[in-house]
């Protein structure tokens, strides 16, 4: 059976449609987006020109600030545009990529966000190992891994959305386009697709959260037997990562762990882990961490050093 489509653009309703909101809005999520670029690229462009940040985990942060980057990049520009737009538009297949994209480079922030951890607990609970279990191949593959799995699970979630027929209306209560908000849209009976979805989206969020903090137990278990200056390298930043897990974690659960329900505060719950969470990795690896902020320096310093001679 063919699937019925009249629809050929939607209408995003944006997080208010108050005309002094809408310009707080700008103002304020343009100053994100720029700094959430910002923060992220110093991040990258520092560790792949320091020559001390070649450890394994520097390697997986430069992949998650990209991730954080583009997972931004995704929803920011387009909610402030559209906050200046009289009619916030959308067309069909715009919508389908940003759903694409958007689930490519979230589901690859989370694998990162696991490879970072496991990382970090054989650093810590095999360090004699370390070397020979995180050589630069197995890193290598496990970030290739990372990227199917990313391009497999957004594949999903976009078949999941193609599958849904939609006769109008084609007004979406929201500030981008995501397979839930899209479901109340569809004309035909969505219980199963969005079992589907919970399987696909939220068991995944779910599981990733419950290893992460199940890894982290462990590490901080293990931490017993270390001294005091070990200790306390290894809890800044294991407590890092934490913080990082945490923040974008708690969101997403609460929004793809739902059956087929929305909630006023989802778009509330949204902007946090789309725009506040890449906004605040930069700042939390960064303050956090005295081998970047060392590195940064460096990199400053040259940059300076020649226009001062």
């Amino acid at each position: 059976m063919a699937i019925k489509n009249n629809v050929t653009e939607f209408l995003l309703l944006g997080l208010t449609q108050d005309l002094k909101g809408q310009k707080i809005i700008f103002a304020i999520f343009l100053v994100f987006y720029i700094a959430t670029l910002l923060g992220n690229l110093l991040i990258i462009i520092t560790i792949k020109t320091s020559q001390t940040l070649g450890s394994p985990m520097y390697y997986f942060l430069t992949y998650l600030s990209l991730s954080d980057s583009c997972f931004s990049t995704t929803t920011a520009p387009k909610l402030i545009v559209d906050s200046l737009s009289d009619k916030k538009m959308i067309s069909f297949s715009e919508c389908m990529i940003q759903i694409f994209v958007f689930h490519l480079f979230g589901c690859m922030e989370i694998l990162v966000l696991i490879l970072m951890a496991y990382d970090r607990y054989v650093a810590i609970c095999k360090p004699l190992l370390y070397a020979a279990i995180m050589n630069r191949r197995l890193c290598g593959v496990l970030v290739g891994l990372a990227w199917v799995g990313s391009l497999l699970h957004s594949s999903a979630q976009l078949l999941l959305t193609l599958s849904l027929p939609f006769c109008g209306p084609n007004v979406i209560d929201h500030y981008f386009c995501d397979v839930q908000p899209l479901m109340n849209l569809a004309c035909t009976d969505t219980h199963f697709v969005s079992l589907l979805f919970i399987s696909n989206g939220g068991v995944i969020c779910t599981l990733s959260f419950v290893v992460l903090m199940a890894s982290y137990v462990v590490i901080l278990y293990s931490l017993r037997s270390k001294g005091a200056e070990g200790r306390r390298k290894a809890l800044s930043t294991c407590s890092s990562h934490i913080l990082v897990v945490t923040l974008f974690f708690g969101p997403c659960i609460f929004i793809y762990t739902r059956p087929h329900a929305t909630f006023s505060v989802d778009k509330s719950v949204s902007v946090f882990y789309t725009i506040i969470t890449p906004l605040l990795n930069p700042m939390i690896y960064t303050l956090r961490n005295v081998e970047v902020k060392n590195a940064m320096k460096k990199l400053w310093s040259r940059k300076v050093t020649p226009i001062d001679k």
